[in-house]
């Protein structure tokens, strides 16, 4: 059955201060969990930031907020939305930017890891309440600019569709992990997330510039990281998504080009474009400095080490650990098979890399996998599995 319009109907969207006391007051009024969903504008602007934000709650009915006229600031909400669980979809995606305008969850629950660890072939909002509610959801617009004003109506019906089964979707999930004796497993990594925080800073973030690959040398390198930094700056300025400002291919076709003029430069495809003319002399002088830049502060041809090698190379390097990482991954294959959990829920591939490539010297594996960050479920059902992998030797 398709879900085409929000059952209560589509609420006014909250644009005010006295709009989202009012809100705040039924909000706080209401029983059960809260449906929580946000709307950003990845890939067309900079920032990370909500654009509107979603709630529903049981005799409260659905709220459809935005950020932008309220100064990015819901703090009004936050002791109506304090103690309720909090039901996210994804909800790593959306913590982020909903802590920036003020609420957190004080508990959570995640009805896409719900669905990975309850073995669901599907765990896309969409096909899960298709599957487990018989319900159709509106969909569509998950990727468009929701920094647009005003938002459109059909947006806006979309949006509010993304909270309206999602309490009760919960409660199936619940059941079935419930059943499948996996509910506390699930708390641990709904916890997991909630606590995270935001992820630390890359090293170097212009090394995943798409096209990096064709570039081996030091000197191209440089150009590319200029290039890089000049566009992010410019982005952040502009509050604009980057590969909006300069695609990723022109940043490499000019660092593999090096053009030794800013007419060189204009006549590339993309530079010559009519909004890249008017930049001609800012990407050309990015250029310029990483030409000039003495040998020693060119960057590496290779990223720096952050843990293991590739696993490519495990087998010439270290056979030993080449073998450990084949008999873990073994034992995690035959768990993940009986437990119906994909592999790279049961444990974070790249903690199981470094398991296999450094064992813990003291054989404590338990306590290196809680130091990795594993939960305590992963721990009691994985160690000694990993224990047996990790004292496997080259043949």
């Amino acid at each position: 059955m398709p879900l085409l319009r929000p059952a209560d109907g589509l609420p006014p969207v909250v644009e005010d201060r006295s709009a989202l006391v009012r809100t705040a007051e039924t909000f706080a009024a209401g029983r059960g969990p809260v449906a929580v969903d946000a709307e950003r504008a990845s890939g067309f602007r900079y920032s990370q930031r909500a654009y509107l934000v979603q709630l529903r709650r049981a005799g409260s009915g659905t709220a459809l907020v935005d950020p932008i006229p309220l100064g990015s600031d819901l703090s009004e909400l936050a002791p109506a939305l304090t103690g309720p669980e909090w039901v996210l979809h994804a909800a790593n995606q959306d913590l982020a930017c909903l802590a920036e305008v003020g609420i957190a969850p004080s508990k959570l629950f995640d009805t896409e890891l719900a669905g990975r660890l309850a073995g669901l072939p599907r765990v896309g909002l969409g096909p899960m309440v298709e599957q487990l509610l018989g319900l159709a959801l509106e969909k569509g617009h998950g990727a468009a600019d929701w920094s647009r004003r005003p938002l459109p109506e059909d947006w806006l019906v979309y949006a509010a569709l993304d909270v309206e089964v999602l309490v009760e979707l919960r409660d199936v999930l619940a059941g079935m992990l419930s059943d499948q004796g996996k509910y506390e497993w699930a708390m641990q990594e709904f916890e997991a997330v909630r606590t995270a925080g935001p992820p630390a800073p890359r090293a170097e973030p212009w090394r995943r510039t798409s096209g990096i690959h064709r570039i081996r040398k030091p000197r191209p390198l440089a150009a590319v990281r200029a290039l890089w930094e000049a566009r992010d700056r410019l982005a952040a300025e502009r509050d604009i998504a980057p590969g909006r400002v300069l695609p990723d291919a022109a940043v490499i076709d000019a660092a593999v080009t090096a053009p030794t003029s800013p007419q060189a430069l204009a006549s590339m495809a993309v530079f010559r474009g009519r909004s890249q003319r008017r930049l001609t002399n800012y990407w050309y002088a990015a250029l310029k400095e990483a030409a000039a830049l003495p040998q020693e502060e060119l960057p590496r041809t290779s990223p720096p080490a952050d843990g293991p090698p590739p696993v490519a190379r495990w087998a010439d390097r270290d056979p030993d650990a080449a073998a450990r990482l084949v008999a873990a991954r073994a034992a995690l294959a035959q768990t993940g098979e009986e437990w119906t959990v994909p592999v790279e829920n049961l444990l974070q591939p790249d903690l199981l890399r470094r398991l296999c490539w450094t064992p813990p010297s003291d054989g404590d594996v338990a306590a290196a996998m809680r130091k990795g960050g594993a939960r305590d479920w992963q721990v009691e059902l994985l160690a000694p599995a990993l224990e047996a992998a990790l004292a496997t030797r080259a043949s």
